[in-house]
């Protein structure tokens, strides 16, 4: 029998957020920091839950915080069914954790990092709705604004990069969930992003555009710009 979707939508979510986050300093794993009071991954579900689309959410966890992490999440689960996997030691291991915890039913599947926990509910929809429409693999992009230079071992410059085909890339990324399942199937070497499994399967990967609040929050300016634009509004 054919397990039938909730009325919320037809995509899974996943959410890789076992990394220890070393280029915040000393604490807590990074999904788990603090950002006006409460976890990133807090704020990364929540709004992931808002879009519509999402049927259910798997989030890969610090293996000795599962328990603590189903708890913190339970308060989203009426909203859109969340599940709490371990995570493995790299992204890569834990997106294949999640990925095998996904219900039947879903057919779009998106990749989603917690360090990015401002990311609006439209960009989810707007990844999905490009999967909908018959892309294999979608992945949200904002053009890149900075002078690009090539340097050496030495940090000479070795020249000025055309910045005119250069996309800085963003999350969530979106995949047929077929797709998604052959490229960790055939993973290799541990690629930063899922986009990359996929274009080394020969796949094409299409670009929508991506979000200024959909910043990955790395270093601990980051986190204060995140606060700062949480208490705007954002």
């Amino acid at each position: 029998m054919t397990a039938q979707l909730n009325p919320r939508g037809d995509v899974a979510v996943l959410v890789p957020a076992a990394g220890a986050g070393v280029r915040l300093g000393p604490g807590a794993p990074k999904a788990l920091r603090l950002l006006a009071g409460e976890p990133l991954l807090v704020h990364a579900v929540r709004r992931i839950a808002a879009a519509p689309s999402v049927h259910t959410i798997v989030v890969a966890a610090p293996a000795t915080e599962v328990e603590a992490v189903r708890a913190m999440l339970a308060p989203v689960a009426p909203v859109a069914p969340v599940t709490v996997v371990p995570g493995g030691a790299e992204r890569q291991e834990s997106v294949a954790a999640a990925l095998a915890a996904v219900p039947a039913g879903p057919e779009i599947v998106l990749v989603h990092d917690a360090a990015r926990a401002l990311t609006p509910p439209h960009l989810v929809e707007s990844v999905a709705a490009a999967v909908r429409d018959g892309h294999d693999a979608v992945i949200p992009v904002l053009p890149v604004v900075d002078t690009i230079k090539e340097v050496d071992a030495a940090e000479r410059v070795l020249g000025t990069v055309d910045r005119s085909a250069l996309r800085a890339v963003q999350t969530p990324q979106g995949f047929r969930r077929s797709v998604l399942i052959a490229a960790h199937r055939s993973a290799g070497d541990a690629l930063t992003d899922d986009a990359g499994l996929v274009e080394k399967q020969g796949i094409a990967v299409t670009c929508v555009p991506g979000s200024e609040l959909a910043l990955k929050i790395t270093r601990p300016f980051d986190m204060a710009l995140a606060e700062h634009l949480l208490t705007t509004g954002a």
